[in-house]
């Protein structure tokens, strides 16, 4: 049970006389094993040194100011106890309630005081119905709590019974983090463990009665194309060699410092077929980043398999191709690799589904010291925000425009009207450019549009976004969010998707953002 280790994390905090202060899911790190980390340690403070700033101590020189809550009412408000959000100092007993609350958001999905499920809700509660000061008065005076895990999911009674006293409006009602571990230890132990057992049992039960676990199998199974896309590489020639793209001439040019961040949401459909990677430091090369999307349709499999091995074939071509070369390349090699497996799984499961032809759109940023290269075959995009102001990347490849469908029809392949826009062969589909979708080729080709910018101190940021955002949000309101959002790079992405989603998108949503110059990240407090 995943939450059973931050709990230990913020026990020996408590040990040490440390309050965290900013409790949340969005400060839980998973690592290569899927373990979960406690993070973000910017608000953290001594217990002693809060008490040294508290209200009390400012009562001879009358009420405290707003500066003085805004240094030290810190926190997330969807996550803060009624006692913090009525501006006293946090304790111990704070951090559990966010606990509590942080608890019961994994357990079911929804971002608390919403009936949306947390992939496509924001770190902030603008969007809600509720106003902060709404919700601060729900939280404070009507105990307003998130919709309880119970309801939900098949959590244990014990467990949603523990985050209930974790969330008890009087602090002292709330148990410890030593209470806390040992219920946890108790639940994993006895109650967790059996239902797994149970599990087990049930399947073992399925297997006796006979039933073929061959004919659950189709040829949709759930084959790992992100593995298969990293095996195919093992067999690839490595001439790994990206240095060579850093020229020791330029060590005196301007050198964008980088932060980022992502979200994806399935947002309203009933599977998230998008994908995304953030490789920053290629090749261990503190200035070479690459950074890429890609929008599955017709099935995941494509944007899987890519977001697997399109970074190692950009790292293989490094000695041998300029960035744009190698961008260039790499979505080229991605694509012939993929239709290759893709022909093989066939040929080994049996084609079950013989109009099953899975395909992506992809686009991906390389940066290579001040130089920003910009690959898109598709129609996600790309922006940089330069002083205030957006500037397409990227275009969408879509039979909507002229020159797309002229070159299809030049290639032989079908374009023709459908309901309401241009649409490509039998398949109808809408982008004329893409990974994968082999009944389509070579009309549809895979071969990506590059951009080449040269970065400044006037840039501030990159957005990357599938067009479940860019259907409904235009490059202007990305800026304006952005303005208007706390300047963290996840928090950013999360907005983003978030207000795409409040707006009625109808598809997978997949945000990148990249700041290329420090930013604060203080949190947007009262």
């Amino acid at each position: 049970m995943h939450v059973h280790f931050p709990a230990k994390a913020l026990q020996y905090l408590h040990y040490l006389g440390i309050v965290h202060r900013d409790v949340k899911p969005a400060n839980i790190l998973l690592d290569r094993q899927l373990q979960p980390h406690l993070a973000d340690f910017g608000l953290a403070e001594y217990k002693k040194n809060l008490k040294l700033v508290s209200t009390v101590n400012w009562k001879s020189t009358g009420k405290p100011t707003g500066g003085f809550h805004k240094r030290n009412m810190v926190g997330t408000l969807i996550y803060m106890a009624p006692e913090v959000l009525t501006k006293e100092i946090h304790t111990e007993k704070s951090d559990v309630y966010s606990f509590g609350i942080t608890v019961n958001e994994l357990l079911t999905g929804i971002v608390p005081y919403t009936d949306l499920r947390a992939e496509t809700q924001a770190h902030t509660v603008l969007e809600m119905n509720y106003t902060e000061q709404q919700l601060t008065a729900a939280v404070v005076s009507e105990g307003l709590r998130p919709v309880l895990a119970e309801l939900q999911s098949s959590a244990p009674a014990s467990l949603v019974s523990l985050i209930e006293r974790c969330w008890d409006k009087d602090p002292q009602n709330r148990p410890s983090f030593d209470d806390i571990v040992v219920e946890l230890d108790f639940i994993l132990e006895h109650e967790i463990g059996r239902g797994c057992m149970e599990k087990a049992s049930g399947e073992a039960f399925i297997s006796s009665n006979g039933v073929d676990a061959a004919n659950f199998q189709s040829y949709q199974e759930n084959i790992s194309w992100f593995s298969q896309g990293k095996d195919f590489l093992k067999r690839v020639p490595t001439a790994l060699a990206a240095s060579t793209w850093l020229d020791s001439s330029d060590d005196h040019i301007y050198s964008p410092v980088l932060s980022w961040g992502s979200f994806a949401s399935c947002g309203r459909r009933e599977t998230m077929e998008d994908r995304h990677f953030l490789m920053p430091q290629l090749c261990d090369e503190k200035d070479i980043h690459i950074f890429a999307i890609f929008d599955g349709h017709r099935g995941s499999a494509a944007a899987e398999f890519s977001s697997g091995a399109l970074p190692g074939f950009l790292q293989n071509l490094g000695s041998v191709c300029s960035p744009s070369d190698a961008l260039f390349e790499a979505f080229i090699k991605t694509d012939v690799a993929f239709r290759t497996q893709l022909d093989s799984s066939r040929k080994c499961k049996g084609a079950v589904q013989k109009d099953w032809h899975p395909g992506c759109t992809a686009i991906a940023a390389l940066i290579v010291r001040n130089k920003l290269i910009v690959a898109n075959a598709g129609d996600c995009r790309t922006i940089l925000c330069r002083s205030g102001i957006p500037y397409a990347l990227s275009r969408d490849h879509v039979a909507s425009c002229l020159e797309e469908r002229e070159r299809i029809i030049h290639a032989g392949g079908l374009v023709k009207w459908q309901v309401d826009t241009w649409r490509v062969g039998d398949a109808a589909l809408q982008v004329t450019r893409s990974i994968g979708d082999d009944d389509l080729k070579p009309a549809v080709t895979a071969e990506p549009e590059i951009t080449s910018t040269t970065l400044s101190a006037e840039d501030e940021y990159i957005v990357m976004a599938s067009d479940g955002l860019w259907d409904v949000v235009s490059e202007k309101d990305v800026v304006n969010i952005i303005r208007d959002t706390v300047k963290e790079a996840g928090m950013c992405s999360k907005r983003l998707a978030t207000e795409a989603a409040e707006r009625g998108s109808k598809d997978n949503i997949t945000v990148i953002v990249i700041f290329l110059r420090p930013v604060s990240t203080a949190e947007r407090i009262y």
